[in-house]
């Protein structure tokens, strides 16, 4: 059943991928029916838009994930042996510096894209 799953997503994959070869070569004009460069222009910038938008929100969600995780350890952790609580909440807050950098990384990314 997963070879299966795997072939049929790669199939799909490649058939939706593959209209872009048979996309309309752009006009270099802006006049006539087409909208030209202009049009080009402003539908790239819309999904320049999105895929931000999309990706940041994915690194966000992925980064939150993460965090939830680190501080479950942590929590788990501390619990078993309480002794060294302090060295693991330590850690956890270096972890979760990182992960938050890593997220706030994602923004400016973001902000050079649509820039």
């Amino acid at each position: 059943m997963s070879k299966f799953k795997i072939i049929f997503f790669s199939a799909l994959a490649l058939l939706v991928l593959s209209t872009l070869t048979f996309a309309q070569g752009g006009a270099t004009t802006t006049g006539g029916g087409g909208g030209g460069i202009a049009a080009n222009e402003s539908t790239v910038a819309a999904f320049k838009a999105l895929a931000a938008g999309l990706g940041f929100g994915i690194a966000a969600g992925l980064g939150a994930l993460g965090q939830g995780k680190i501080g479950a350890a942590a929590v788990e952790g501390a619990a078993r042996n309480p002794g060294a609580a302090a060295t693991v909440q330590t850690l956890m807050i270096i972890g979760l510096a990182l992960i938050e950098s890593l997220v706030l990384f994602a923004l400016v990314i973001v902000f050079v894209v649509l820039r």
